[in-house]
């Protein structure tokens, strides 16, 4: 099963530099057990859309059923983890 994280970003978003450390150890630490697809909604206005996204940080976890879990603003490291599990990663 693959699982996806997606993080929506923006380069002048201060919570987003705090949210990125949390996701490099996660990834890190993980190995592979899940891919992460970040997101610039500066750039990528239509993903955005798509997902519906209005605040940043949004973190977005998918698996092939759809999206599993969403998380907006700063999230902690644990709460991710749960997540991650639930989708099957």
């Amino acid at each position: 099963m693959t699982v996806t994280l997606k993080d929506f970003y923006a380069d002048w978003c201060g919570p987003c530099k705090t949210q990125d450390p949390i996701l490099d150890e996660l990834e890190e630490d993980w190995e592979g057990r899940f891919e992460v697809e970040k997101v610039n909604v500066d750039e990528q206005q239509d993903v955005a859309n798509e997902y519906q996204v209005r605040s940043l940080p949004t973190l977005i976890i998918e698996n092939e059923d759809g999206v599993v879990e969403r998380f907006v603003g700063v999230t902690q490291r644990e709460a991710i983890e749960e997540a991650l599990e639930s989708a099957g990663a």
